[in-house]
């Protein structure tokens, strides 16, 4: 027979109340456990990812080049090189009878020629109305800031052509362009010029010549 009467006393209706949460707490412990299994679990991948990408396969080591070797990429060789100075601080008018000038000579005697110039040792012959030098020469100035800029332009066409392999270079085309003079204070404009210089080797040009007659 089963008893069917209900508590009377208070302490028996706890002990009752007490002896219910002893099921809960059991089912409260499993996803706990679930939860760890799985914290491992994620641990473990997270290991073989890191050793995968500290020691990489051997497939892409073979990809890899080796760093000793050199790039055999074959370099393009050029029969002329050329030089571009952009809105440089020059008188364009100065900048043309440089250029006329440093034509048609060779790269070191333009600059030895020029580093005279710029210590007022050798005039660039000019016209005008301009004072008479020494030489052969009528009239002709010193511009030393000028020929400091033609200096530097001439030294990276020298630094081209031994990149290209060109023997014996000299300037055989130069030209001087106006370029955008911007405004000083009081409305004055500024000078500037565009400079262009050409090397090319004598024998190559002469052959050219040939052909072109031909």
């Amino acid at each position: 027979m089963t008893n069917t009467e209900k508590p009377s006393t208070k302490a028996e209706q706890k002990k009752t109340v007490i002896a219910q949460p002893k099921t809960k707490k059991q089912d409260i412990k499993t996803p706990v456990k679930k939860v760890e299994e799985n914290k491992n679990a994620k641990t473990e991948e997270v290991k073989k990812i890191e050793e995968e990408v500290k020691t990489p396969s051997k497939e892409k080591k073979t990809e890899s080049k080796p760093k000793n070797k050199k790039d055999t990429t074959p370099k393009i060789k050029k029969d002329f090189v050329v030089v571009n100075g952009k809105s440089l601080p020059v008188s364009t008018k100065y900048a043309k009878y440089i250029c006329k000038f440093i034509k048609n000579k060779s790269i070191p005697k333009a600059i030895e020629d020029l580093e005279e110039v710029s210590k007022l040792k050798k005039a660039v012959p000019m016209q005008g109305e301009i004072p008479h030098r020494k030489g052969q020469m009528m009239s002709g100035r010193f511009p030393a800031r000028a020929s400091v800029h033609f200096i530097i332009l001439l030294k990276s066409l020298q630094g081209n052509a031994n990149m290209h392999e060109i023997e014996n270079p000299f300037v055989y085309e130069a030209i001087a362009n106006l370029a955008q003079r911007p405004f000083a204070r009081g409305g004055i404009k500024r000078k500037r010029t565009h400079i262009m210089l050409k090397a090319m080797d004598k024998k190559k040009l002469k052959n050219k010549n040939k052909e072109k007659k031909k």
